[in-house]
């Protein structure tokens, strides 16, 4: 399947009443880390969603790029079903529109090509209403561990973050280590740095509301020598077949494996498209169409667990359709509809791939132009095609005769008593046949020829029949078709 072009598969649930109507715009150039821009706020309603991958916007590369809206994971709306990929070089000019219906909460947004997992972002929607949210959120922290008799944190200080907004809803959550900047916490902080430490923190509702900013103070110590406090290493590795696009096809396995170099690792767990950790036993095997999201964690026998790895990837449903092979002989028929001369075959496939073709008893051959038959005699001709998912098409069969044009065939006979292709002398007699012609004059080396495989494909087709109506044998048929694949002709 071709990666340009443009997939759009929009729905909704039925949609809340329509407050206000609204464009929202996001925009993609040649980074794999971010949307160039996105929108951070919307109102309830109709909306028209603007995704762009150009020129325009800054992609320079032809780079393609999705714009998914997160179904599956916990604390987001699920009501949008919007998957964009979009092109510089499609269809669309990189440009695609939908519209949907949002409602109030939270969606998530991500990009769902694998390498593009860290472009994700949230958008907030409000109800629209009349009456302003004023109140800022209320934020508060706490750490935890295990601590000596002085309180202090042993090894390690694990700091957790909450917020709570009666109005509009918690929108984001920020905290700051010590005098690094803010920046958005996702998941519990673990402080492993020996001394003093200060953790601020604060929290935005989804009407922009900041809360004041809280800080919590606590100190790192040093663990008992023999003490393990390093977590275990965790890793995934997804394998399948795949499409151009990077989608699965059928079926994604998620194999997780583990090390710890102190204490052993004690369990893995994993956790599919938001639901309950559970603990991996053996490789995971996805086949529901439509996009994942996998979270996989370790803890060793110390009881130290690592942080919450992700896997993002798409399963889509395989193609098992096989083509239509299309198979047509041309060509001037006489009063019997044997064909004078030459008979031309012609074979179409209604879906990209390889198509081939079979003359006779002859091998299988790839077929790219119209082959000329021009040995006299009965032939059938089989043809087939294969698309680019492997499935092959049921075979297309024509049978007919070729036979000569009369004694004006051969006005002046090529006479030479050998067969000589492009001065190649082959050795072998140069039969004169029933029509009045000889072997040099079926070979027609002087004949138009499309290119040098095609004079081969001819040769080899002209010397077959030969060797049918008795005239050659194997071996000098073999001989006259090396000869023709070492000349020029038609190159």
């Amino acid at each position: 399947m071709a990666l340009l072009g443009a997939l759009l598969l929009i729905g909704a649930v039925a949609p809340a009443p329509a407050l206000a109507a609204q464009t929202l715009t996001w925009t993609a150039d040649d980074s794999v880390t971010a949307y160039k821009s996105a929108p951070a706020q919307a109102v309830a309603g109709e909306t028209t969603i603007v995704f762009e991958n150009s020129p325009a916007t800054g992609n320079t590369t032809g780079m393609p790029h999705t714009l998914t809206f997160d179904t599956s994971t916990e604390g987001y709306n699920h009501d949008v079903n919007l998957n964009i990929l979009a092109n510089p070089f499609d269809a669309n000019n990189g440009r695609h529109e939908a519209t949907v219906t949002l409602t109030p909460g939270r969606y998530r947004y991500f990009c769902s090509i694998p390498g593009h997992i860290s472009m994700v972002g949230e958008l907030v929607v409000t109800d629209g209403g009349t009456t302003p949210d004023t109140i800022p959120p209320t934020v508060t922290a706490q750490a935890a561990g295990t601590r000596d008799g002085d309180g202090n944190y042993v090894g390690t200080a694990t700091v957790t973050v909450g917020a709570t907004d009666s109005g509009s809803g918690v929108g984001t959550i920020e905290y700051a280590l010590d005098g690094a900047a803010f920046q958005p916490y996702t998941t519990p902080v673990a402080v492993t740095a020996v001394g003093e430490h200060t953790v601020r923190y604060r929290a935005t509702d989804k009407a922009g509301n900041v809360s004041a900013e809280g800080s919590l103070a606590f100190r790192v110590v040093e663990p008992a020598p023999d003490e393990d406090t390093t977590p275990p290493t965790v890793t995934a590795q997804l394998a399948g077949d795949r499409d151009g696009q990077g989608n699965y096809l059928g079926t994604a396995t998620a194999t997780l494996t583990a090390s710890d170099g102190d204490s052993g690792v004690a369990r893995i767990e994993y956790s599919l498209d938001g639901g309950a950790f559970t603990a991996y036993g053996n490789p995971v095997v996805v086949s529901t169409a439509g996009p994942h999201m996998l979270h996989y964690r370790a803890t060793d026998n110390a009881g130290n667990t690592s942080a919450e790895q992700m896997a993002h990837f798409t399963v889509v449903a395989p193609d098992t359709t096989a083509p239509t092979v299309t198979l047509t002989v041309s060509g001037t028929q006489d009063d019997d509809d044997a064909y004078v001369g030459v008979a031309t075959v012609s074979v179409t496939s209604s879906e990209a791939g390889r198509i081939e073709y079979r003359l006779d008893s002859g091998a299988w051959t790839a077929y790219s132009a119209p082959v000329e038959i021009r040995g006299l005699g009965a032939h059938t001709v089989r043809a087939r095609s294969t698309d680019a998912a492997g499935n092959t098409s049921a075979e297309k069969s024509a049978t007919f005769t070729v036979v000569g044009s009369g004694s004006g065939a051969c006005p002046a006979p090529d006479t030479r008593p050998t067969v000589v292709i492009d001065g190649d002398d082959t050795g072998v007699g140069n039969a004169r046949l029933s029509d009045g012609c000889t072997v040099n004059d079926r070979i027609a080396e002087h004949a138009e020829y499309a290119d040098h495989a095609a004079f081969v494909r001819h040769v080899e087709t002209v010397t077959a029949a030969l060797v049918t109506g008795g005239t050659l044998t194997k071996r000098q048929q073999g001989t006259i078709v090396r000869a023709a694949a070492r000349s020029d002709i038609g190159s």
